[in-house]
């Protein structure tokens, strides 16, 4: 067995800089600063590493195709090069609309090679939520399929007068026609082909705009966040560390890359550290998931809790045709990883899930189980080296630091690890509503034991106020998880005349269990006898499926405001 690239964790933390960190990344050459793109892909290319995979990408309807560092370069410097013959400057802000393809990732990086910053939208999104982005971006491209171009973005076209420039990627496998380029768009092909291979990124400097990422948006106004070159120091380091990743390995991540996770650490950190990254343009499905992971031979596998608890519906059948001898590593991240998800790990792959937290807005893995360290099943981890996090209350304008163990309050963390976010585009007030006294407010509500592990108990805002008591509701969903018959759950509070909140859970069962009033009595009792009367659910829904936003975080506020 290959040993963990973190070995020991408390002398790593004892020693850790910042400045060193730095230093392990190569910068552009002649000191002319650093640039993402350059750290993710041509540095390799220098250092004589061309022909390894950089990426490979999988889809049902064309062949495998594997893309090297060499190729790589040459792709996103023709896309740097067309860019900046269209006019584009730094500071630009280049969006991209569309599934996971080639054309997405070197537009990426050839986005950063210009200096521009870079923003993917999720493909499945509506007119409307791609409006609010592009116009609170303040898009100036807009690279896109012409299937989407129509359905989703013609008619809010005249509603962006700052996207001066669409650009469209045709597909003749998915039978996209050429001919329907409206007269104001581009064709992707045609620009890069008349672009040079060679580009020369210019001089970047580490504080300068390279990444914006949206939040959710499920309620309110969507918030981009605003990350800098200089979070490639983040992304090495816990790519290398925390995920366990070295040059020579075969790694997945299975988020979309408009989620934050998909470009963080679906293109940026593997890259980084010069690993071969897997891309599936697939939906999800059990057994095409098994299937990639035993044919790719993948090394470290990182995703969602709610893929985990799909691939568990899936019974144990799928997984026991194949085998993963290749497989080290298995980290997740979205949501709050349950218990019975680290222990299915270990019951199908010998081998634990390891959860790890971070944000949109920490840009990279701020809390982790490592692989050299004790996985607590259920736990967060512990702060990964160089970042320090404590459980503050908030006191008007200053912060009441919790020093006692297991006491709940909101995560913080002490401002100023490199990926942290600079701003919320065009909302400075939202900015300033996040620090307080020099720490980072997450807005998370978690208890910290005392062996420093940090566990989740639910959004400050998500609480639920019952008779008095302050209920998370990861700690119930966690305990309701335990049972047999439970394939999802999502616990809330609903309003109630005299306890002001009830804790109320919907359900989603296993294949075999049926929607009847005996089970539902049942996970009522469950629930009473693991959590006492005051936290147990005294209301539990079935449904077939719980509503998700695009990066697969349950919509809470969602079920807590329907008649269910």
């Amino acid at each position: 067995m290959v040993p963990p690239t973190l070995v020991d964790y408390d002398s790593a933390c004892r020693h850790w800089s910042w400045e060193t960190e730095r230093a392990s990344l190569a910068g552009l050459p002649l000191g002319r600063g650093l640039n993402i793109a350059h750290e993710a892909v041509d540095r390799h290319v220098t250092d004589g590493h061309g022909d390894r995979l950089a990426f490979v990408f999988l889809s049902r309807s064309a062949a495998r195709r594997a893309i090297t560092y060499s190729q790589l370069a040459a792709l996103s410097n023709r896309v740097a090069g067309a860019l900046v013959r269209l006019g584009v400057q730094p500071g630009d802000r280049v969006f991209t609309l569309m599934d996971r393809r080639l054309e997405l990732y070197i537009t990426a990086l050839g986005t950063l090679k210009a200096g521009a910053t870079y923003s993917a939208l999720f493909s499945s999104f509506g007119p409307e939520p791609i409006r609010a982005r592009l116009e609170i971006g303040k898009a100036r491209v807009l690279v896109t399929t012409p299937s989407l171009y129509f359905r989703k973005v013609k008619s809010i076209r005249d509603a962006l007068p700052r996207l001066e420039q669409v650009i469209l990627v045709t597909d003749p496998v998915s039978g996209e026609p050429h001919n329907e380029l409206p007269d104001h768009a581009l064709s992707f092909a045609s620009i890069i082909e008349a672009a040079p291979e060679s580009f020369e990124i210019p001089p970047t400097d580490p504080q300068s705009p390279a990444l914006l990422h949206f939040t959710s948006g499920t309620t309110g106004t969507p918030k981009g966040a605003l990350h800098v070159h200089e979070a490639a120091v983040v992304h090495r380091a816990t790519g290398h560390l925390a995920l366990d990743l070295r040059p020579e390995d075969v790694y997945w991540c299975t988020a979309d890359p408009g989620w934050v996770t998909g470009i963080s650490y679906g293109l940026v950190a593997p890259l980084i550290v010069g690993a071969t990254a897997i891309v599936d343009r697939e939906d999800f499905e059990a057994e095409r998931w098994y299937d990639i992971l035993s044919s790719e031979a993948v090394n470290v596998w990182y995703t969602a809790p709610t893929a985990i608890r799909m691939l568990r519906r899936s019974g144990p059948g799928p997984a026991g045709k194949r085998h993963f001898p290749q497989l080290r590593h298995i980290a997740s991240v979205g949501e709050p990883l349950d218990p019975e998800s680290v222990r299915w790990g270990i019951e199908t792959f010998g081998l634990p899930v390891h959860d790890t937290w971070w944000q949109t807005e920490t840009g990279g893995i701020m809390i982790a189980n490592f692989r050299a360290t004790d996985n607590v099943p259920g736990s967060m981890g512990r702060p990964f080296p160089g970042i320090e996090a404590a459980v503050v209350r908030r006191r008007g304008r200053s912060l009441e630091i919790v020093d006692a163990s297991e006491q709940a309050g909101e995560l913080a963390l002490r401002s100023g690890w490199p990926s942290m976010f600079r701003t919320y585009v065009g909302a400075p007030s939202r900015y300033r509503e996040c620090f307080a006294d020099g720490w980072y407010l997450s807005g998370d509500l978690v208890r910290r034991d005392e062996n420093g592990c940090y566990w989740f108990v639910g959004r400050v805002d998500d609480a639920i106020q019952s008779a008095g008591h302050l209920v998370g509701p990861f700690e119930v969903e966690r305990v309701m998880m335990e049972h047999p018959a439970v394939a999802d759950v999502v616990a809330f509070g609903k309003p109630d005349p005299i306890a002001y909140e009830i804790v109320a859970a919907c359900v989603v069962l296993k294949t075999g269990y049926e929607a009847v009033d005996t089970v539902r009595l049942e996970l009522l009792a469950h629930g009473r006898r693991r959590l006492g009367p005051a936290v147990a659910p005294r209301e539990i829904t079935f449904l077939p499926e719980l509503p998700k936003t695009p990066s697969g975080k349950t919509l809470r506020r969602l079920l807590r405001h329907s008649d269910s």
